[in-house]
């Protein structure tokens, strides 16, 4: 039977991008309900202003993430294209460019020699991509992809506190929606560490942290400018 083995580095590409987008979805949005809410305003003013949060929120995410993630693309084809070119004009030097990295990673160097002599004759690009450069198909940054999956996971994130917002008792209406928005920040963070591999505890404890923060402050800024004549 083949040994089969869970890996995580294949997730990186989306994973990154829909939590990012899932806690600001849920941090932002609720963040503007608490400060438009603090401010004495009507219920209707708060799920508008949350409404054109989701809205403006997720179309940025999308920009966002598709402008930053193509200009790593970018970069990894111009790596990728000046190493093709060096390996037309200059074979041999490349050749021991890669042996002398197999060198640096513990074989012996007529193993080594042997090694880049066999992967330069199967697909000389990829083992420099992947040895020289540090870039592989798992890794490789994907634009559409991550635009996607943030604006989609932000627009999910950003209508449970509008939910909340829009069941909450007359009079408790920020306290409905910071309570949800800390369980979903915490719930968040425990299923992105839980899904990179990592601690549940301190991926929820860290998504919260900052959450907290957020609507603090968001929430003294509305009832700051509330009170002003």
């Amino acid at each position: 039977m083949r040994h089969r083995e869970l890996h995580r580095a294949d997730r990186i590409g989306w994973l990154r991008a829909a939590v990012m987008g899932a806690n600001d979805g849920i941090v932002s949005t609720a963040s503007v309900v608490v400060g438009v809410a603090a401010a004495n305003s009507p219920r209707s003013a708060v799920l508008l202003a949350g409404v054109a949060g989701l809205v403006a929120g997720a179309m940025s995410m999308a920009a966002g993430e598709y402008v930053s993630v193509s200009s790593q693309s970018d970069t990894e084809e111009a790596d990728r294209a000046r190493e093709r070119a060096e390996l037309a004009t200059h074979p041999t030097a490349e050749l021991d460019e890669l042996t002398g990295i197999y060198v640096e990673r513990g074989l012996e160097p007529t193993l080594a020699r042997q090694v880049a002599e066999r992967l330069t004759a199967h697909d000389a690009l990829a083992a420099h991509a992947r040895d020289e450069l540090g870039l592989s198909a798992t890794t490789a940054a994907r634009p559409v992809q991550a635009a996607l999956a943030s604006a989609a996971t932000f627009a999910v994130g950003a209508v449970l506190p509008l939910a909340a917002a829009g069941i909450a008792p007359d009079g408790r209406l920020v306290r409905w929606v910071t309570v949800m928005t800390l369980v979903l920040l915490a719930l968040l963070g425990g299923l992105a560490g839980r899904a990179g591999g990592a601690s549940v505890w301190v991926g929820a404890v860290r998504v919260t942290f900052w959450g907290a923060i957020a609507l603090a402050l968001t929430f003294g800024a509305g009832a700051l400018f509330g009170t002003m004549p």
